[in-house]
This record gives C-alpha cells, sequence and structure tokens, in this order.
C-alpha cells in the first residue's frame, strides 16, 4: 500500500533530519570542534539508519512486498534507490566539509596529518607507539581465492591491504587488518613543535607501519584502504515456548552480530582488482549496497576528537543548576509534599533525581520503590541507589525493557544483577515494548500510605541528562501519583485494566483522547472562537493522527509544530494545511522533551508525555503523557514553548521541499532557544546570595555558614574594606521593605557619642551608614529583588 495522500516518506524525512545535524558541521558560526563532533554525530546516526531502517527496507525489496504503509508514494525498490541516492549525496558533503574544517585546524595551527606526512622525529614517536599499543592488537589476515573470506564486524572498520613488488606488478597479495577502534583511540596526539600541534588517525598509524607488520614478506609496495561494512540489526525472536525470554533475547543478540550486510563503504581510491576481489567473495551487489566513500570511515569517532583546541574552539560551558526548591540537605519528598517539582535538563542537574531515589532507599517509612528502565548509563548511579534500597529492606520492582535497541546486552545485565540482589525485576510487557518513564515511591504515613511519583520524557540516564533536553515531574499530588501506582500494578498483573482519569497512556487510549483534544479545538473553531495547539515532539508520522491535524487545519485551528526528527506532513499548502507551521530545531542539545498544549478555549490543558507521534508510541508502547496541573510549571514548559518558536538562529523550516532553511524570524535580534531557555530558567532557579559580610562579627559568620550549607552560590561583599556607596546602600536597604534606621547598630561607641537621640530622615541615615560602615546591622544577604538581615541565618528562607 502506498500513500500519496500529502505524506513525506519516513525515511526520506528521517535523512533530512541528518541533514540538519549535517548543517551543524558546514556551519561556519559552530564552533570549529563542535562542527568535528556532528560530523561524529551525523556519522553515528547513519550507521543505526542503516542497521535498523534500511535493512527493513531491504526486507521489503526482497520480498517484493512492503510490511509497513510506506507514505510518499513510493515502492519498496523506488525508496531503496532513492535512500541510496541522498546517501552519496550527503557522503560527498562530508567530504566537502573536511576538507574546510581541516583548512580551518591548520589555520589554527592544528595539523590532522597522514602517514606520508610524518617528519624523523613524530615517526620515530609513531613507531614506538606502533610496537608498544598498536601492534598486540593486530592480527591480519591473508586473503586468497580458495580460503573462506572472514567475517566483517558489524560497523567495525577495515584495512583492506594489498602488497606487491614495484619489479614485478603482477605479483601480488591481499590481506585485512580490522581497526581496533575499542581497544586504542582512533586518534594520536603527536608532539608539538613549536605552537603547532598534530594528530594522526589510528588508520595511519598503521599505514606507516605496514612495513613493521608484513616483513616476511618479499613485498615492498604496501597499500590500504578502508571498507566498514553495516548489517541487519533487527532482532528475529523465535517462538520456542521451551526458552524464557532472556533466552531468546540473548541468542537473537548472537545471531544480530552476524546479521545480513545492508551497506559497504569504500574508499573510492580503491583499485578495481581488491574491490571486485571483496564484492565477490562477500557476495554482495555493487550498485545496491556498496557505497564509496573516503579515505576514512567510522566518521563517528570524531564525536571523542582529542580536545587540544582553544577556548573559543568549543561551545561555552553551561553548567546544571540546582532548582530553587531543592537546596543541599533538604529532604526531597518533603518538598514534593507540599508542591510540584519540574525538572528540566541539561539545565538543571540529574542529581535531583538521584536524590529523589537515595532518600526513598534510606528512609525507614518507604515501603516499595517502582522505576521503568529502558537506558541507563554503564555505571548507573540510578541502579546503584535501588540496589541500596534492597539492602535496606524496601520492596523494589523494575521494569526493565529488554528490546531497548542496540541497549539489550545492557538492560540483561542489569537485570540480572538486580534480580540476584532482590529485586522483583519483570522484563517488559509481552506484545509490547515499555518506553514510560515513571518512578514509583510507596510511603507510609499517618497510618496510611501515600505516593509519590515521577513522569518524565527521557531515560533515567545520567550521562544523556547531560546533553538531552528533557522534563521530570516530581509529584505527590495524588491525581497523578495514585495513577502511577496503578500502572505499576499493571505490570505486575497485566491482566489488570484500570481506568485512568488523570494519566493519558497508550496502547490503551492515548490516541483517543489526543484526538478528543483536537477535536475540542475543531468545535471552537467552528463556533467563530480562538482554536490553536502548539505540540512539541521527536517524530510525527502516524498517518491517523497527521490527518486529525490536516483536518483541523481546514478547520481553522492554527497549529505550531516544534518536531526535532522525522515529520510526515506537508505545511504551508493551501486548502490542506496553510495553518499549520512547523519547525525544527538542532544544536548542541539534543531536544527530546514531548509537550502537548491546546488552547482548550482559554482554560489550556497541557502535557508532557514519553511518547511521539509514531504508530509504534500510539500502537505497541506502554508510554505514559501526564497533565500538567501547577500553573508555575506550566508558565515555564509555555515559555519554552514560546522561546523555541521565536528561534532564528537553530529552527529550520520543515516544508514539503525537505529545504531546511533557516527560520530567520524577526530581523535585528536573535534568538537562540537553548541558550535563551537556559537563561531563562537560570533567572527563576539559580539562586546567587550576595552576602554583606563582616569576617570578625560571629553572627555575620553564622549567616555564611548557612549559605554555604545550603549550598547557594555565593558573592562576598566585604563592606568594611570596600566601602559602601550611599546608592548601593539606598538599593540594598529599599529590597528589605524596611526603613535604614532599623539597620544602625545602637551599641556602637560612634552611634552612642553622635547619633544617640537624634530624630534625622531616611536620607541622612543612609550618608551616615555610608560614612561609617561599621555601624551596619549584619549580615545583609540579598537575592536578586529581596533582601533580608540574616540574623538569625534562618531568616534567609524569607527570600527565597
Amino acid at each position: 500500500m502506498y500513500s500519496d495522500q500529502h505524506f513525506t516518506n519516513r525515511e526520506i524525512s528521517w535523512l533530512s533530519f541528518n541533514e540538519r545535524v549535517l548543517q551543524e558541521a558546514e556551519d561556519p558560526n559552530t564552533p570549529l570542534f563542535e562542527r568535528i563532533r556532528f560530523i561524529g554525530i551525523f556519522s553515528n546516526n547513519l550507521d543505526e539508519f542503516f542497521r535498523v531502517r534500511v535493512a527493513t527496507v531491504r526486507r521489503m525489496v526482497d520480498l517484493g512486498k512492503d510490511e509497513e504503509n510506506l507514505l510518499g508514494n513510493y515502492t519498496p525498490r523506488d525508496l531503496h534507490d532513492k535512500i541510496q541516492e541522498i546517501v552519496i549525496s550527503q557522503q560527498n558533503k562530508v567530504q566537502e566539509i573536511f576538507k574546510n574544517i581541516f583548512e580551518e585546524l591548520r589555520e589554527n595551527n592544528i595539523f590532522l596529518i597522514n602517514e606520508k606526512e610524518l617528519n624523523h622525529a613524530h615517526g620515530v614517536f609513531v613507531k614506538k607507539y606502533f610496537y608498544e599499543t598498536v601492534l598486540p592488537n593486530l592480527v591480519p589476515i591473508m586473503l586468497n581465492k580458495k580460503n573462506k573470506f572472514p567475517y566483517l564486524r558489524d560497523r567495525s572498520a577495515y584495512l583492506a591491504v594489498k602488497l606487491s613488488q614495484k619489479s614485478d606488478p603482477e605479483d601480488y597479495a591481499y590481506s585485512l587488518i580490522r581497526i581496533p577502534g575499542r581497544s586504542v583511540p582512533r586518534f594520536l596526539v603527536l608532539p608539538k613543535n613549536g605552537k603547532k600541534k598534530y594528530v594522526i588517525m589510528l588508520d595511519d598509524v598503521i599505514r606507516f607501519c605496514l612495513n613493521d607488520l608484513f616483513f616476511y614478506f618479499d613485498y615492498d609496495v604496501h597499500e590500504a584502504y578502508t571498507i566498514k561494512i553495516t548489517r541487519d540489526a533487527e532482532l528475529d525472536i523465535d517462538d520456542d515456548i521451551s526458552k524464557s525470554f532472556m533466552e531468546k533475547m540473548s541468542h537473537s543478540l548472537k545471531k544480530r552480530k552476524t546479521g545480513k550486510p545492508v551497506r559497504l563503504l569504500y574508499d573510492r581510491e580503491m583499485p578495481d582488482d581488491l574491490r571486485n576481489f571483496i564484492f565477490k567473495k562477500i557476495k554482495i551487489d555493487a550498485e545496491e549496497n556498496a557505497i564509496p566513500g573516503g579515505r576514512y570511515h567510522n566518521h563517528k569517532d570524531f564525536m571523542e576528537f582529542p580536545e587540544i583546541g582553544k577556548k573559543k574552539h568549543y561551545y561555552p560551558k553551561l553548567p546544571p543548576f540546582l532548582h530553587k526548591d531543592l537546596r543541599p540537605n533538604t529532604s526531597v519528598l518533603k518538598i514534593i509534599r507540599r508542591k510540584d517539582v519540574m525538572l528540566h535538563y541539561p539545565y538543571q542537574t540529574f542529581n535531583h533525581f538521584i536524590d529523589f531515589l537515595r532518600e526513598a532507599a534510606i528512609d525507614p517509612q518507604v515501603k516499595e520503590i517502582g522505576i521503568t528502565i529502558y537506558r541507563v548509563a554503564s555505571n548507573s548511579k540510578v541502579v546503584n541507589a535501588l540496589l541500596n534500597a534492597i539492602r535496606n529492606g524496601k520492596a523494589v520492582t523494575v521494569v526493565i525493557e529488554l528490546q531497548a535497541r542496540f541497549d539489550e546486552e545492557a538492560n540483561i545485565f542489569w537485570s540480572n544483577k538486580l534480580q540476584e540482589e532482590g529485586a522483583n525485576v519483570i522484563n517488559g510487557v509481552p506484545g509490547m515494548k515499555v518506553h514510560s518513564k515513571l518512578a514509583w515511591v510507596k510511603r507510609k504515613e499517618n497510618n496510611t500510605y501515600k505516593n509519590y511519583a515521577y513522569i518524565g520524557t527521557g531515560n533515567f540516564h545520567e550521562g544523556t541528562a547531560r546533553v538531552y533536553a528533557d522534563d521530570g515531574l516530581m509529584t505527590s499530588d495524588p491525581r497523578l501519583a495514585d495513577e502511577v501506582e496503578k500502572v505499576f500494578e499493571f505490570f505486575k498483573h497485566n491482566y489488570k485494566q484500570f481506568n485512568y482519569k488523570h494519566l493519558i497512556v497508550s496502547p490503551f487510549y492515548m490516541r483517543d483522547f489526543f484526538n478528543e483534544c483536537i477535536d475540542r479545538e475543531i468545535e471552537l473553531a467552528r463556533k467563530g472562537k480562538k482554536a490553536w495547539m502548539i505540540l512539541k515532539m521527536n517524530s510525527l508520522i502516524a498517518p491517523r493522527m497527521m490527518k486529525k491535524l490536516y483536518q483541523a487545519n481546514q478547520e481553522g485551528v492554527k497549529i505550531q509544530l516544534i518536531v526535532r526528527g522525522i515529520f510526515g506532513m506537508q505545511v504551508g499548502i493551501k486548502g490542506l494545511s496553510e495553518n499549520i507551521s512547523a519547525i525544527s530545531i538542532v544544536d548542541k542539545y539534543l531536544e527530546h522533551s514531548r509537550i502537548f498544549l491546546f488552547g482548550n478555549g482559554g482554560n489550556e490543558r497541557m502535557f508532557i508525555s514519553s511518547a511521539d507521534w509514531m504508530p509504534r508510541n500510539l500502537n505497541r508502547r506502554i508510554e505514559v503523557a501526564c497533565p500538567i496541573y501547577d500553573k508555575e510549571i506550566k508558565a515555564e514548559l509555555k515559555e519554552m514553548l514560546q522561546i523555541q518558536l521565536k528561534d532564528n538562529v537553530k529552527a529550520r523550516i520543515l516544508d514539503p521541499e525537505l529545504l531546511n532553511k533557516y527560520n530567520t524570524g524577526t530581523p535585528g535580534k536573535k534568538y537562540r532557544a537553548q541558550e535563551d531557555y537556559y537563561n531563562f530558567i537560570k533567572s527563576k532557579h539559580h539562586i546567587v546570595m550576595k552576602i554583606y559580610h563582616n569576617p570578625r562579627c560571629a553572627k555575620s559568620r553564622a549567616g555564611l555558614k548557612y549559605l554555604e550549607e545550603k549550598g547557594y552560590d555565593i558573592e562576598i561583599k566585604k563592606y568594611l574594606i570596600d566601602g559602601l556607596t550611599e546608592g548601593e546602600l539606598k538599593e540594598i536597604i529599599s529590597k528589605t521593605g524596611e526603613k535604614p534606621v532599623t539597620f544602625v547598630r545602637t551599641q556602637e561607641k560612634e552611634y552612642k557619642e553622635n547619633y544617640k537621640g537624634k530624630n534625622l530622615s531616611d536620607e541622612e541615615w543612609i550618608k551616615v551608614l555610608a560614612e561609617y560602615p561599621r555601624l551596619l546591622q549584619r549580615p545583609i544577604v540579598v537575592n536578586g529583588n529581596k533582601a533580608v538581615l540574616a540574623n538569625p541565618p534562618e531568616n534567609v528562607e524569607e527570600i527565597i
């Protein structure tokens, strides 16, 4: 079934998204070393795309029919050919971008050199490094027509070597060497020469030392060309009922490593005889699956390019900060007992969630903890907190999705580890993936039980929380937390079905719910009332949801879409989508949050969700969308949406032609959403306390100690040394709301001799305090537009 109903094909749209990543590498305004990193991201994305999506298309070609509803009026063969055409074009662009980057590196006295450009000193250094570090990891395989061609590992880069003699070119041999990308760094930093810095790739270290590797043979010409194979990564799980699901997964993962080749990248300079020999041996169709490239493959390794640049070559560091309500030595459960807390990553620290779990693990009143795990860090603090909870006697339920693509092996490891410690581990739900991001704590309070919950848009992964833009709600609101408990009850007993009044759970009724929200806007538009929605997600490709949005457009509903990745709609077409606009933001952080905002006749409804609008999320996954009830949190998220819609630096317009033009927006002022939102959230949550401090005063020292223990960033003003202007004093005292006379130290000798009993005006007292700062009460603490005399120190809480 091939659809031409004004939809863009999923695969073509994804390639357009990866083109946006490539634009970041191409953009001269992107810092130099960040451009290098984006090349790595682009390459890594493309690897996964071929392993999964192109592999699926290949199966459709082989079967002669489509397994899915292909949008965009493509047959499987047409789609496969179009993908190849786009990828080859993008690979050519990568080579051009590399040339520009290398030139800019040279302008900055940084040289990425090859084996032919080494001077004598560098050659000696490389030889020593080769013998000590590289050679123990190399096992060359000699190739010939009789022997079976060796197995090529998925995503590994190899050097295909041709050995020959100058005097007799017909006397030659072939060999294959796997470049040891894991055990040896891909880049070697060479000794500096004055201000000049040098880097050589591992590939060229091996090329430089080929003679040392093949000294057994009587050949004097050594040529080496890079090849890389990508294999089908889909898991075929058998139906043997005698095996556990864990056994089936483990078996399928082993089979993945020998999956069918779906792409062979090769150096276009490779001699015809060597290329034809390899193609024939691995039985790959040169026209369908082979893509010519440059001298180096596995560009994903450029994400780990050595950090030898200057400060200007990197994005400015935007360190995550604390939530204003979650200071150090503060009970997280106590805070969320009285109010909801929303965390915005990576702008705020993921440590708050770790603190939430750690507190639950040691709180004697906590009886049970539940969590869903899709991806976690390799040395996961989240899992460590769960293990400690088990050791402290808590009942711990962990729902681990074993089919989280490319994290299957890690999740099997954690599943076994948690079960060994005594956790109740649930390996997903039969027939569905568990993709929801939930944590749940059950605590005994006042002879009953109270639920606490975390509902998020991203994984419980402290690594990705530093680079993925996500949101997570911590709440004890029974409307939400009690329903999270119901979701975990469903995980434990799949036969139990619940009616949810607040949470929206797929695949049960998320699609219907959001259709109802859209219908409400359509109804308002038909009545001539203001009707609108702002929808932010990673991917929008579900045909029925897209048709619903087209319908809303035709009724006059204004729709603004923020979609990072796959986007199947064609907007701006009169009679179909003229009321719909769509942008995609690709910047230093990966946009990952899903936020849905509906006008609802003035009574706005907002939701965060773990789910995109894709068939898999709505039909085959356990996902949760959560309404936002707290007005302050709703305002923070709405501000995010408004800031992103204004972006005219990193936002691209999603148009039917897939041109990826930048959203220029309002001329004259630059809006960069991620930096602007960081500053917005920082202004609300990042508290810098300015303390007017006298180190010789015990009360002042007590105030400073209190601020330090609370974990605030502190600016210390030693006013007796630095002095105070009248203007500064007037501003400080006005922020307290008190009269200047309130801050006069009446026990001081200067006061008793000169001012006792005098009735001075506010302006006169300001002059006195500026002239004699020793008369000023201390310590005064200022937070933004508020100030207080921190005596006792607890008074500081009044200005938070």
